[in-house]
């Protein structure tokens, strides 16, 4: 579902946004490369102080590169939703109304459980489809009734698979872009670092599009499956079939040829 998002959401008018929180990070020497002169390496300090850490809450749009970020020290849910809420309604406040007739609008073409996470009996027609990781802050009551009854619809990555959430490919080049190389003495000196490079990206955002070697890797073991009979089952592994009987032929000399 969430591939297919990223593949067909936007030609149907449905902006898709991915939600991550990268870090914490620690206010201290980070790995990377720096400007020396020749013979004189970068030094760093031995002692470990305890700085603080900063955490940077994300909202990326794969299909324009906008990144809406915000650093923080911490990121629980009582950070994080309010976050949520107030960047959504600047998003969905910018968008024109939606026609509940046009395709990909019914919450049926978005929704695969059987038992739903919310407790409306109205549901808005989809405005918004919002890739999340499947954390269990994720999954509050009062957050998911507040999105679905505004008409964005959640999709939560399946277990092992937030690598389906493009915000943490906009993250780990953001990050790096802030703090590789530097020593941050303070948990405000790192926030402010990356929030200047959150306003480089947007400076010049570069559109992300569905694909890459894993997706490949996932083509090639739809590929491999082997069907059952005609069924809708099928097998990772082709199964072995019987060979024809085996019989013997005469032979002069009281020899026998098998074939």
């Amino acid at each position: 579902m969430i591939e297919r998002a990223y593949r067909t959401a936007e030609a149907l008018g449905i902006p898709v946004w991915c939600q991550d929180e990268a870090g914490p990070y620690q206010a201290i020497p980070q790995a990377g490369p720096s400007w020396q002169p020749v013979g004189q390496p970068a030094q760093r300090p031995h002692e470990y102080l305890r700085g603080g850490t900063a955490t940077l809450l994300t909202l990326f749009r794969p299909a324009t590169g906008e990144v809406r970020a915000c650093p923080v020290t911490a990121a629980p849910n009582a950070v994080l939703h309010p976050w949520l809420k107030q960047e959504m309604s600047a998003i969905l406040a910018a968008m024109s109304p939606p026609d509940p007739a046009a395709p990909g609008r019914r919450v049926a073409e978005w929704e695969w459980r059987e038992r739903s996470l919310w407790a409306l009996e109205h549901l808005p027609p989809v405005r918004l489809l919002l890739v999340w990781d499947n954390l269990t802050g994720h999954q509050t009551p009062e957050v998911l009734n507040w999105l679905v009854a505004r008409g964005v619809w959640p999709l939560f990555t399946p277990l092992g698979g937030s690598w389906l959430n493009l915000a943490e490919s906009v993250q780990r080049i953001v990050v790096q872009r802030a703090l590789a190389g530097q020593h941050s003495h303070s948990a405000h000196e790192l926030m402010a670092w990356l929030a200047a490079a959150v306003a480089g990206w947007n400076a010049a955002p570069t559109p992300f599009v569905w694909g890459g070697q894993r997706a490949v890797r996932r083509q090639r073991a739809r590929e491999r499956r082997h069907a059952l009979a005609g069924t809708g089952g099928f097998t990772r592994t082709p199964i072995s079939r019987p060979r024809r009987p085996r019989y013997q032929l005469p032979m002069p000399n009281g020899y026998a040829h098998v074939t």
